[in-house]
């Protein structure tokens, strides 16, 4: 395999603290030249309800700033290990969205929905996009996370095809001991309409596998799909598929033809640096085993050219630890990360770096001003773990320094899953534990039920702690009222201000039977009846 001579930079980038919100699976969407991403920890907060973030990453530091969707929008889940893909109004527009398929949400549901986002305005302020939620029919896509979307042309035409991906094993054949168990999506290829939101799918004698965190790249009518692990075989097999999609005036026509010179890789990273031309960055070619190679893949109308490219010096940090993890900024750029030093004081403290792929005269003028950096590291590698391929290589930066600006998004109003958790001590009565919990009420998957005490800045508690009801849980979390826990309910009624109450004036009550003062015997009385009774 030839070499190629572009090269690549590393960029050390300022860790900042306040990251709870960034964890693996988020994505990046690029707009003229800003990256956004969404995908944040838990459901969005008031602070930032659309969940969609500008990431800055001016003088070496990462900071967020909330962006807004019009009112025309719909609600986007912060959706994690999703499909995404750019889609043009043809191959050669500049104007672009971006489209959203699957995922999974907080709830570790898994989503079949389709978004849209798009730009419509963007001040130095704010950015304010649309999103659109398209109703598909037909052949549907399962729900699903770790999968591929891409966007044909053919004869005028534009597709999106979608492949791979893992899905909850179907409910007929779960168990208790694997309720949440993940299996390879059935290796089908789906067309997707946007103008009539009609769904296809097709079984190619080709695919036989089925394939999640693969790579994939498109050219005009052609998609290539390289690397992608299987966990029905736990492999990573060097595959190099060729999807060719024709789109007549007619049915659609897709075809296959498996291609030599693949790459066994998962997880990988790949950045657009010119029209043709693709780097393919990072990944693991085994459970405990990095890919420290980069390569270039020059895409041509028929056929594709893997060639190996100089590698970056990468620091002892990178080379040490089992675990990396990044996302494509687009334009060349991909942002990485490692695990900081177990030892440190910061359990969550990372290490991260921004790779410059030198394929653009743009880049090249970056160069001047980029400083490739390096640092030792202090973590011991027998310290770290390799995560499997659905943890592995999504970006979870530690970007949250935020500006002092009105718009500027504040972490702190968030809430830290990490120190106000659901396996938290919420009393003293407190028996919940992460080992041996099991779901108590219908609504619990695999976390407990947790409801807010409204004493003071107000702190979370589990219902089964409480000892409440299913049916008062579920009024309490229906109504807009204050919940005081055991231990603050009787001191919320100490501190409440005593109502004044009017007395009322009490009239005499009349007894029922009044005695009279006994009257007095004459003398001459006295004496008849003395004669009487004689």
């Amino acid at each position: 395999m030839a070499q190629s001579a572009d090269e690549t930079a590393l960029q050390v980038v300022s860790v900042v603290n306040n990251s709870s919100l960034l964890q693996p699976g988020f994505s990046l969407m690029n707009f003229d030249g800003d990256v956004f991403f969404f995908g944040q920890k838990g459901w969005p907060k008031r602070s930032c309800p659309t969940g969609v973030f500008l990431l800055d990453t001016k003088q070496n530091e990462l900071k967020m700033k909330p962006a807004f969707f019009s009112k025309d929008s719909c609600y986007l889940p912060p959706l994690r290990y999703p499909a995404l893909c750019m889609l043009r109004g043809c191959a050669d527009s500049e104007e672009h969205q971006y489209i959203i398929h699957g995922g999974k949400t907080p709830n570790n549901d898994l989503s079949d929905k389709i978004y849209v986002i798009s730009l419509v305005s963007k001040t130095s302020k704010k950015t304010t996009f649309q999103c659109v939620e398209k109703d598909l029919g037909g052949d549907v896509p399962e729900a699903r996370y770790g999968h591929t979307i891409n966007i044909v042309y053919s004869r005028g035409k534009s597709m999106s095809v979608i492949f791979g991906g893992r899905s909850y094993t179907p409910l007929a054949q779960r168990t208790t001991e694997k309720w949440n168990s993940v299996v390879d999506c059935l290796p089908s290829v789906f067309l997707v309409d946007f103008e009539f939101g009609c769904c296809t799918s097709y079984i190619l004698p080709e695919l036989q596998d089925g394939l999640s965190f693969h790579v994939s790249v498109a050219r005009n009518d052609t998609v290539y799909i390289l690397g992608g692990h299987s966990l029905q075989n736990n492999t990573r097999s060097p595959s190099l598929y060729k999807l060719k999609v024709d789109l007549p005036l007619g049915s659609p026509a897709v075809t296959c033809s498996i291609l030599p010179g693949g790459i066994s890789v998962s997880s990988a990273i790949v950045t657009q640096t010119a029209e043709t031309e693709f780097v393919l960055i990072g990944g693991y070619q085994s459970d405990s085993q990095k890919r420290l190679v980069c390569n270039t893949l020059v895409l041509d109308d028929n056929k594709i050219e893997i060639v190996e490219r100089a590698s970056p010096d990468w620091t002892p940090d990178i080379k040490h630890c089992k675990m990396w993890f990044g996302c494509d900024m687009g334009k060349g750029s991909v942002l990485l990360g490692v695990p900081g030093a177990n030892k440190q004081l910061i359990s969550d403290a990372n290490y991260f770096y921004i790779l410059r792929c030198k394929g653009t005269e743009e880049d090249k003028e970056e160069e001047l001003t980029a400083q490739v950096c390096s640092q030792t590291s202090s973590e011991d590698p027998g310290d770290s773990t390799p995560f499997e391929d659905s943890e592995e290589f999504c970006f979870s930066a530690e970007a949250s320094s935020f500006d002092d600006d009105t718009d500027t998004y504040n972490e702190d109003d968030e809430e830290d899953e990490s120190e106000t958790g659901y396996w938290i001590t919420c009393s003293a009565s407190c028996n919940i534990d992460v080992n041996t919990w099991v779901p108590f009420y219908s609504t619990e998957l695999n976390k407990p039920a947790m409801i807010l005490c409204s004493n003071g800045t107000g702190h979370w508690v589990h219902a089964q702690c409480m000892d409440l009801s299913e049916t008062m849980l579920l009024r309490l979390s229906q109504a807009n009222v204050k919940y005081f826990c055991n231990e603050h309910i009787d001191l919320n009624k100490g501190l409440q201000t005593p109502k004044k109450v009017l007395h009322l004036k009490k009239q005499p009550m009349k007894p029922l039977h009044k005695k009279t003062a006994p009257k007095l015997t004459t003398p001459m009385k006295k004496s008849f009846l003395r004669r009487l009774f004689e």
